[in-house]
C-alpha cells in the first residue's frame, strides 16, 4: 500500500503548515484564550485557505476534497493547537452534503464552504456518557416545518456559531436538525474549556428547526466518526510538537554541568514517547481511510483508533511533564497547553475506555487481525 501523499495534499500541507507558524503564533493563541476562547477573524483566515469549504463540492464552492486531505490539514491545525473548530466544520459540512435535502444543502453549503456560516454540531447532553442513541430532546411537527425543545451541553463555541445540528427524538425515531442561534427560543451560555478553547450550554423551547434526516442515528454516527478522525489527526500533530519541544529543552537544561539529553533512563523515556507517537499516527491514517467504509466497519475502526490514540495522548502528555519537571505545567511555558489539549482530545467523542468497550462489544468470534 502507497502511504506516500500526493502533490496537492502535500501543497496542502505546506500552505496550512506556514500559516500556522507565521500567522498563528503563541502569543496570539494566548491572546484568543485571554479574550474568550475563539477569534472570528482567525477562523475567517482558515476559510479564505479554503480549509472551511474541504469536504464541500465545488459545485457548492468548496474544494471537494476527502478524508485524507481532512488528516494533513488537522494533523498541522494540532502541531498549533489551534483553537478554532475546524473539525466542526469537517462534521458540518460532511452531513449537510451526505444527508440534507437539496433544498438545505443550496442555502448552507456555499455559506459553510465560505467560512460566512460556522456550523457545529450539539449532540452531547448530561445523561447519555457517551451514547449516541440517549437523546431527551425532543421534535415537534408544527404545520409544515418542525420545532426542537431540549438542552445540550459542551456545544463547541455555542454562543459564537450560526447554527446547529441537532438530534432530536421525532416520536419513537432520533432526527437530524438544524437550529439557527438567532432562532426564537434559543439561548446559550459560553465558558471556556481546560485546553483554552470555547465551548456552551445551548437550551432549545419550541425553536424552529429544519429536518436535515429523519434517520438521525445513522447520520449522526457518521457525523461523530468524522469528528474522530480529526481528533485522532489533530493528537497527532499535538503529540509530535509536544516530542519536539520536550527533545529541545532536554538539549538546553543542564544539571550536573551536562545536557539532561545525554541520560540514558530519560532518553530511553523520549523513545518510548516516540513509539507511541508511530503507532497514533498509523491508527490516525487508518482511522482517516476508513471513513467511507461501510457503517458497522467505519464504526469499529474509529472505536480501534481512539483506543490507541487515548494511550498515546495520556502517555505522551505525562511524560512531556515529568521530562520538563515543575515548569512544564506553568501556563506561560508552551508545553502545558500542549498537555492540557491531550488531555482534552483523549475524552473528546468518547474517553478510551469507552472506546475499549466499543471494540469488545464489536468483536466477532474470530477477532484475529486476519479474521
Amino acid at each position: 500500500m502507497d502511504f506516500d501523499f500526493s502533490d496537492d495534499q502535500s501543497a496542502l500541507r505546506d500552505a496550512v503548515q506556514k500559516w500556522v507558524e507565521k500567522g498563528y503564533d503563541f502569543e496570539r493563541r494566548l491572546a484568543i484564550v485571554n479574550a474568550g476562547g475563539f477569534d472570528r477573524k482567525a477562523y475567517g483566515e482558515l476559510a479564505e485557505l479554503g480549509l472551511a469549504g474541504l469536504y464541500v463540492s465545488e459545485d457548492d464552492g468548496g474544494l471537494g476534497m476527502g478524508p485524507v486531505e481532512g488528516m494533513v490539514v488537522m494533523e498541522e491545525l494540532g502541531r498549533g493547537i489551534v483553537l478554532e473548530p475546524l473539525a466542526q466544520t469537517l462534521i458540518a459540512s460532511g452531513l449537510l452534503s451526505g444527508y440534507a435535502p437539496s433544498e438545505l444543502k443550496a442555502v448552507w453549503l456555499p455559506r459553510v464552504a465560505s467560512g460566512e456560516a460556522l456550523v457545529v454540531l450539539a449532540h452531547q447532553e448530561r445523561k447519555a456518557r457517551y451514547r449516541l442513541d440517549a437523546c431527551t430532546t425532543t421534535a415537534t411537527q408544527a404545520g409544515g416545518g418542525w420545532t426542537v425543545s431540549g438542552n445540550k451541553n459542551v456545544v463547541p463555541v455555542a454562543d459564537q456559531a450560526d447554527a446547529f445540528i441537532v438530534p432530536a427524538m421525532a416520536g419513537s425515531q432520533l432526527g437530524l436538525f438544524l437550529v439557527e442561534r438567532s432562532a426564537s427560543g434559543v439561548t446559550t451560555r459560553g465558558y471556556g474549556t481546560q485546553d483554552g478553547s470555547r465551548a456552551g450550554d445551548l437550551t432549545l423551547k419550541d425553536a424552529p428547526a429544519q429536518l436535515i434526516t429523519a434517520d438521525g442515528l445513522a447520520a449522526l454516527e457518521h457525523g461523530v466518526d468524522i469528528g474522530i478522525a480529526a481528533a485522532c489527526a489533530e493528537a497527532v500533530g499535538v503529540m509530535d510538537k509536544t516530542v519536539a519541544i520536550t527533545v529541545e529543552y532536554m538539549n538546553t537544561r543542564k544539571q550536573f554541568g551536562v545536557t539532561i539529553a545525554t541520560f540514558q533512563a530519560l532518553r530511553h523515556r523520549v523513545a518510548d514517547m516516540k513509539m507511541q507517537l508511530e503507532l497514533a499516527r498509523s491508527m490516525s491514517y487508518y482511522a482517516s481511510l476508513k471513513l467511507n467504509a461501510p457503517a458497522s466497519e467505519r464504526r469499529a475502526a474509529m472505536a480501534r483508533a481512539k483506543v490507541q490514540l487515548g494511550t498515546a495522548m495520556r502517555f505522551v502528555g505525562q511524560q512531556a511533564v515529568q521530562l520538563h519537571g515543575g515548569i512544564g505545567v506553568t501556563d506561560e511555558y508552551i508545553v502545558s497547553h500542549y498537555f492540557k489539549k491531550l488531555t482534552q482530545l483523549e475524552m473528546t467523542y468518547g474517553d478510551t475506555l469507552h472506546h475499549l468497550g466499543e471494540v469488545s462489544s464489536r468483536m466477532q468470534d474470530t477477532a484475529g487481525v486476519f479474521a
